[in-house]
C-alpha cells in the first residue's frame, strides 16, 4: 500500500477493503475438511467456513484467503460436490453443524464468488458426517446422490440436482447408534447398484444397498464385525486402476478401509460374483490368527445381492503400526502403479501411507510422517498430544495435510527427486474466542491471546508479503483475557488468575523475526547478547523458563526426569536445539509449539480475582491492569511501574462492577477506565507525588519521579447499559477527546472542556458496541477515523471533524468482511502509513484488514 499524493480530498470505502491476513484454527473433528479437486481445501472453524489454498497456482502460500458465515453453530462436516452440468462441472460445497442444517453453496466459476443456495434442516441433531458418491470419471447421472449422518442417529439419502437438494430417505440404523462414519459409492462400475457403508459408535459396519441411482432404497444387507472400538472412519476406492479401451479391466474389486479407536484398520474387499476371490479359495497364511491382537480376523463371506447380481464381502487384512485411536483413513489411486494407496492419521501424532506390496500382496507402511521421535512433548500444553484428527491427500497426490490438536494444519508435499516427503508452510489460528490484541509499540507485529490458552504472535514474511504466525510465546493452563506490548521485544498478559505475566523475547525468536520480517532485534536499549536463549515449559508448571539452547550433536537423557520428584524438570521434549530456529521460512507447527515460547520474567500481583483487562502506557513506564468485580474493593484499578515492578499506591478507585477496559492517552497524561458499572472515569497523572513513607529513603530518589494517577471526573452514568470499551482520539491541543462504547448500542464521543468532560456527538448502533479504536494519527484530511465493531460482528469506519467532532462520513465493511459473531477487539496498526485495521473475533479469527485511502 504506498502513500497517496496530492491534495485532493482522501475518502474511505468498502470498496477499498482488502483483506491482509485471516488466522483461523480449525475444528477437531475427523469430516471437517475436504480437499477438492481444484485445489482448494474447506474447513470448517468455529460456525464458518474458512477456505485455503495450500498450493496456488504454484505461487507462494497464501493462507486461507476467506470465510464464508451462515451456521449458527460449529460445523463438523464439509464436503465437496462436483456435477456435470452443461459443458463443464460445476463445484458444490455442502457443509452440516451442530445447528442440525445442512447448507449448500456454489462457486461461481467466472468469479470468486460463494453464495449459499440452500439451507435444509432434516436432521433434528448436530451432523457429523457427510458422503458423496465415489465415482471414477464423469458422473452422468442427472442428480447426484449425497448421505448425511447425523446425531440422532439417523443416515440420510438425498438427491442434488445442482438447484436444490431432498430428501429421498431416512436410514434408523439398527442396532442403534450414532454415524460417525459413511462411504457411498456404486457396487460395480458398469451397473446402477450403489452400496452405503455406514458406521459410528458401535464396533460393526453396517452394508447397505441400493438397486438403483434413479430412486434409491438403501436395504441393509450385511453387517460386517471384527473391530473392537468405535470406527471413525470409512472409504471406498476400486482395487485397479480404470485404463481407457482395455478389456475386462472395469471388473475390478471394491475396498472398503474402515478405521477405528481400537488402534487397527481393517480393509474389506467387495467381490462381484458368487464365488469367492482366489485369495482367499487358496486360504490365508495359518499363522495369521497366531500373532494378531484381538479376536483371530474371521473369513466369513458376507453376500450381497442387487439387480439380480451377486456380490460378496469378505475381510481383506489387518493394518497394524499405530498406537493410539485412529482418526482418519482415506484413499487414493496412485496413478503410476495403479495400485491404491492409503493415509492414515491418528491419535499417536502420526500419519502413514500404506500400500500393498506388489509381489506379496501385504500391506505395509512406506512413509510415516509426524512426531515419531521419542522426544515427544510431555505436557499437553505443547500441543504435542492430542493427535491427528483428519488427513486429506491433495487431488494429484503429491501432498498430504492433518489436521493437529492445535486447530492446525500440518503440510507435506513429496519431492520426487529426492524420493522424499518434506514439510511445506501450513496454516494455523486460535480454536476458542481471541480475546485481546496488541500491536507491538512500533508497529512491527502483532499479538493476540485467546480463551484457547495460547498467545501467538503474527508477522509479515517479507519474501511474499503473505502473514503467518511467526511464534507461540505463551502457552498457558488457564484461558487468557488481555495483552498489551511493553516497547519491542516485551509483553505482559492476564488470563483467568489472580496475577499478570511478564514475557521477554528469547534470542531465537529475535533472529528469526530478523530474518524473515525484518524486524530489528530488540529496541535501542535491548542488545542481542543479553536477551536468553530460549525458553521451555516445566512439566508440571506454568512458568516459561529461560533455558540455554543445546548445541545439535548433544544427547538429551529423557529417562533422568522424574516429574513427581522434580517439579522444575524442564520437559524434554522441548528442548531448543541451535539450529532449531535457523530457517528461512515461518516456522512449521512443531516448531511453533515447542521451540518459540518465551521466557517469563515477572509476576505482577495484588488482584484478588481474575483478571479482566490491563494497558501498558506509551512510553512502558506503567501497567494498568483490573480483575472481574462486583464489590469497589474489588473493582480498583492497580498501577505498576516496570522499572523495578512495583505497585503505585495506593490503587485507583472509582467503579463498583468489573473494569472491562484501560487507555492510556497518546501521550500518558489521563488514564481512562470503563466498567459494567455504567460509567467512565478519567485519572491525570501527577508528576514528584511520593506514593511511600518517610522509611523508604533508599529508594526516595527513584519515587520522587514515580509518577502516580487521581481521578479528574467520573461519569456514574455515561451510557445507559454497561460500557464495553473505550479509546483516545489522536488529538495534539489540551482538551482530549475519547470515545465509550457500549451495551446501549452507541457510541459516544466525549470532549473535556474548560471545566468538564461532556459529551459532544453519539453514534447509533443497531447493536451493542462491543469494540472501538482510533486510527493513531488523523488522516490526510486532518479527521479522526473512528472504527466500531458490534455484537453481531458488524465494522464500520466513521470520520470525525478533529473540531466539531461531528461525524463526516461512515462506511461498514461489506457482509463477507464482517464476522459471524461479536468483535472483541480493534486494534489499528501504530507507525504505519497503510490503514491497518487488526480484528479480533469471538469466532476465534484474527483478521488484518487494509482499508486505503483514495482520492476523490
Amino acid at each position: 500500500m504506498g502513500r497517496n499524493k496530492g491534495t485532493n480530498r482522501a475518502n474511505m470505502t468498502e470498496e477499498n477493503t482488502e483483506i491482509g491476513y485471516l488466522s483461523v484454527g480449525a475444528n477437531r473433528h475427523t469430516a471437517v475438511a475436504d480437499w477438492g479437486r481444484d485445489g482448494l481445501v474447506a474447513f470448517g472453524t468455529d460456525s464458518n467456513i474458512a477456505l485455503w489454498w495450500p498450493h496456488h497456482h504454484g505461487s507462494q502460500p497464501r493462507g486461507v484467503t476467506r470465510v464464508l458465515s451462515g451456521h449458527k453453530d460449529s460445523v463438523k462436516a464439509i464436503k465437496f460436490l462436483s456435477r456435470s452440468e452443461g459443458d463443464g462441472r460445476q463445484t458444490y460445497l455442502l457443509s452440516g453443524a451442530d445447528d442440525h442444517c445442512l447448507k449448500i453453496w456454489a462457486f461461481c466459476p467466472d468469479s470468486d464468488a460463494v453464495t449459499c443456495i440452500q439451507t435444509v434442516q432434516e436432521h433434528t441433531a448436530a451432523i457429523n458426517v457427510i458422503a458423496t458418491l465415489y465415482e471414477r470419471g464423469k458422473g452422468s447421472s442427472l442428480t447426484t446422490i449425497f448421505a448425511t449422518g447425523a446425531a440422532d442417529a439417523s443416515v440420510k439419502i438425498w438427491a442434488f440436482d445442482g438447484k436444490e437438494a431432498r430428501v429421498l430417505q431416512t436410514i434408523s440404523p439398527k442396532p442403534k447408534f450414532f454415524p460417525l462414519a459413511l462411504a457411498l459409492s456404486r457396487l460395480d462400475e458398469d451397473g446402477e447398484a450403489l452400496v452405503l457403508a455406514a458406521a459410528g459408535t458401535r464396533d460393526i459396519v453396517q452394508i447397505f444397498v441400493a438397486e438403483s441411482i434413479v430412486e434409491p432404497d438403501f436395504q441393509l444387507q450385511a453387517t460386517l464385525t471384527g473391530h473392537e472400538g468405535w470406527i471413525r472412519s470409512l472409504d471406498f476406492t476400486w482395487e485397479k486402476e480404470k485404463k481407457e479401451g482395455e478389456e475386462g479391466s472395469a471388473e475390478s474389486d471394491l475396498l472398503l478401509a474402515s478405521a477405528s479407536q481400537d488402534k487397527y484398520i481393517r480393509l474389506w474387499r467387495l467381490h462381484k460374483g458368487s464365488e469367492l476371490p482366489a485369495a482367499m479359495v487358496n486360504g490365508a497364511d495359518p499363522s495369521l490368527g497366531a500373532y494378531l491382537p484381538g479376536k483371530s480376523p474371521s473369513n466369513k463371506a458376507h453376500r450381497l445381492k442387487a439387480a439380480e447380481k451377486d456380490f460378496t464381502v469378505m475381510f481383506e487384512a489387518l493394518l497394524l503400526g499405530h498406537d493410539d485411536w485412529i482418526y482418519s483413513a482415506k484413499w487414493y489411486m496412485n496413478l503410476e502403479t495403479g495400485s491404491p494407496r492409503l493415509l492414515s492419521t491418528s491419535a499417536d501424532n502420526t500419519l502413514a501411507i500404506w500400500e500393498a506390496d506388489p509381489s506379496s500382496g501385504i500391506w505395509v507402511t512406506n512413509v510415516r510422517l509426524g512426531e515419531i521421535s521419542r522426544e515427544k512433548g510431555a505436557t499437553t500444553a505443547t500441543g504435542s498430544t492430542g493427535g491427528f484428527w483428519t488427513g486429506l491427500w491433495s487431488p494429484d497426490g503429491t501432498s498430504v495435510t492433518c489436521l493437529g490438536r492445535s486447530g492446525s494444519w500440518r503440510v507435506w508435499g513429496y519431492h520426487k527427486e529426492e524420493d522424499q516427503w518434506k514439510p511445506q508452510i501450513g496454516v494455523s489460528g486460535h480454536t476458542r474466542s481471541v480475546t485481546g490484541i496488541a500491536w507491538a509499540k512500533n508497529g512491527d507485529y502483532l499479538l493476540s491471546t485467546s480463551s484457547d490458552q495460547t498467545t501467538r504472535l503474527h508477522g509479515s514474511w517479507k519474501h511474499n508479503n503473505t502473514w503467518h504466525e511467526m511464534a507461540r510465546p505463551q502457552i498457558h493452563g488457564y484461558d487468557l483475557n488481555c495483552i498489551d506490548s511493553l516497547g519491542g521485544s516485551q509483553f505482559v498478559s492476564g488470563a483467568d488468575e489472580k496475577l499478570m505475566r511478564v514475557f521477554d523475547e528469547p534470542k531465537a525468536v529475535a533472529k528469526l523475526l530478523n530474518r524473515l520480517c525484518d524486524i530489528n532485534i530488540g529496541d535501542s536499549g535491548t542488545a542481542i547478547e543479553a536477551m536468553p536463549d530460549a525458553a521451555n515449559m516445566p512439566v508440571l508448571g506454568l512458568s516459561n523458563k529461560a533455558v540455554e539452547a543445546v548445541d545439535d550433536g548433544v544427547e538429551i537423557n529423557a529417562s533422568a526426569v522424574i516429574p513427581e520428584t522434580d517439579r522444575e524438570a524442564l520437559d524434554q521434549g522441548t528442548t531448543v536445539r541451535k539450529s532449531a530456529l535457523e530457517i528461512d521460512h515461518p516456522p512449521f507447527e512443531d516448531s511453533l509449539s515447542r521451540h518459540t515460547l518465551w521466557p517469563e520474567t515477572e509476576k505482577l500481583y495484588g488482584h484478588g480475582y481474575e483478571i479482566s483487562c490491563l494497558a501498558v502506557s506509551h512510553a512502558g513506564d506503567l501497567v494498568a491492569s483490573a480483575c472481574k468485580a462486583s464489590s469497589v474493593n474489588h473493582a480498583v484499578i492497580r498501577v505498576f511501574e516496570t522499572q523495578r515492578w512495583t505497585e503505585v499506591k495506593p490503587p485507583l478507585t472509582a467503579h463498583s462492577l468489573t473494569v472491562t477496559r484501560l487507555r492510556f492517552s497518546p501521550d500518558d497524561r489521563y488514564l481512562l477506565s470503563v466498567g459494567r458499572d455504567r460509567q467512565w472515569a478519567v485519572f491525570q497523572r501527577e508528576q514528584g507525588a511520593k506514593p511511600g513513607g518517610e522509611d523508604n529513603d533508599r529508594n526516595a530518589n527513584a519515587q520522587d519521579t514515580q509518577p502516580s494517577y487521581k481521578l479528574l471526573q467520573a461519569n456514574p452514568k455515561g451510557h445507559t447499559r454497561m460500557i464495553l470499551d473505550a479509546a483516545w482520539a489522536p488529538t495534539t491541543d489540551s482538551s482530549p477527546v475519547f470515545a465509550t462504547a457500549g451495551r446501549d448500542k452507541t457510541v459516544r464521543i466525549w470532549r473535556r472542556g474548560e471545566t468538564d468532560i461532556t459529551c459532544t456527538s453519539t453514534i447509533t448502533e443497531t447493536h451493542s458496541a462491543t469494540a472501538i479504536d482510533f486510527l493513531p494519527c488523523p488522516n490526510k484530511d486532518g479527521r479522526f477515523v473512528l472504527a466500531v465493531g458490534t455484537e453481531a460482528g458488524k465494522i464500520s469506519i466513521h470520520s470525525l471533524d478533529s473540531t466539531t467532532l461531528a461525524v463526516v462520513s461512515s462506511f461498514t465493511l461489506k457482509p463477507g468482511l464482517c464476522l459471524a459473531k461479536t468483535v472483541l477487539q480493534l486494534a489499528w496498526r501504530p507507525r504505519t502509513a497503510s490503514n491497518e485495521l487488526a480484528v479480533a473475533g469471538d469466532d476465534g479469527s484474527l483478521r488484518v484488514y487494509r482499508i486505503v485511502e483514495k482520492e476523490s
